[in-house]
């Protein structure tokens, strides 16, 4: 009867787990920003418990932090405008190097491998193309639909009409000390993550454009706004933003030591940042397996693709402390923190 129950249970789990990975794939466009916004709400939660401590009402407690998000979100806007300002008034000549080195690339592909492109106009204007500003006001109107959204949660997740404490209580862990154990674990985990991801993407940025800036590469405002992005995206980030940083510096840039001194600098600076610093100041306790790593990203970026990936290792430790609640499943949870001494256990 046990193998029996066992057995249903196995084939039970398999027919769900597709399940709900093909709903969350559908369902993106809801579980993105609720994902999104419980991540934020976390951020603000002891601002939320101080506020109360000192008889503030919560709907100001939710206008106060709405405010404090708006008043971020315009900061990041000015630094987009500045950016956007920077390279329109450039009188530097890197579209022009970029079109004499593209044509020198696309002559080089024609008579290697008989690739040809269209001649009626230069490689870089392809991109501006009028067929192309409909998909970039379908992106727009999808980016602007996101926040909104994400704004929505956020008062929800505030206001207490989504509780994680009581969800967690009533569904997964049905012991009330067990729940709240867990809850303050989650929370503490991942607002530490936030807090310590945005730190350093803040110092990778800054330190990038300072590179730009000693290097004399054009754009370094674009460059650093860049790099903090993108840093968001665990361990891809930092490759991409090298990668592109490096081809836009051959560019603008002789290859010469100065090109070489410079992909190394803006190496050193995504290695000590990201490589160095970020894990000491998570903390061992905070440490994912590189494995549960690559793997977490590839799925969670399959399924929500940009978003995914910037969402995955949050979304992985909320797993693996759920996991780590159970006694059948703290093996699981070893397997991802690549906890050896818990591993040899079982």
């Amino acid at each position: 009867m046990l193998n029996q129950r066992r057995t249903t249970n196995i084939l039970l789990l398999t027919i769900a787990i597709p399940l709900i990975f093909y709903l969350l794939k559908i369902l993106s466009f809801i579980f993105i920003p609720l994902i999104f916004s419980m991540f934020i709400a976390l951020l603000f939660l002891p601002l939320m418990r101080w506020l109360g401590r000192r008889n503030v009402p919560k709907f100001i407690s939710i206008i106060i932090v709405l405010l404090l998000v708006t008043g971020g979100l315009k900061l990041g806007a000015e630094l987009v405008q500045l950016s956007s300002k920077e390279i329109l008034a450039t009188k530097s000549d890197f579209f022009p190097k970029a079109e004499a080195k593209l044509a020198d690339l696309r002559l080089y592909l024609f008579n290697n491998y008989g690739i040809e492109f269209e001649q009626d106009q230069n490689l870089i204007s392809q991109f501006f193309q009028k067929e192309n500003i409909g998909s970039t006001i379908g992106f727009l109107r999808k980016f602007f639909t996101t926040i909104l959204m994400t704004a929505f949660f956020v008062v929800l997740w505030l206001a207490e009409s989504i509780n994680v404490h009581k969800l967690l209580n009533n569904t997964i862990l049905k012991q009330r000390h067990t729940s709240i154990k867990a809850f303050m674990k989650i929370e503490k985990d991942l607002i530490k993550f936030i807090k310590v991801k945005f730190l350093v993407s803040a110092l990778t940025g800054l330190f990038t454009g300072l590179m730009c800036v000693f290097f004399d590469v054009s754009f370094p405002i674009f460059w650093g706004l860049f790099a903090f992005a993108i840093n968001f995206v665990q361990m891809v980030g930092s490759f991409i933003s090298v990668i592109f940083l490096s081809i836009f510096a051959f560019v603008e840039l002789d290859p010469t030591s100065t090109l070489f001194f410079f992909i190394i600098s803006i190496t050193m600076v995504q290695v000590i940042f990201g490589a160095i610093l970020e894990p000491i100041f998570m903390g061992k306790s905070f440490s994912i397996n590189i494995i549960a790593v690559l793997v977490m990203l590839m799925l969670w970026g399959f399924l929500w693709g940009i978003p995914g990936l910037i969402m995955a290792i949050p979304i992985t430790v909320f797993i693996k402390i759920i996991l780590e609640q159970f006694d059948s499943t703290k093996v699981i949870a070893s397997l991802l923190s690549g906890d050896e001494t818990q591993l040899q256990k079982y």
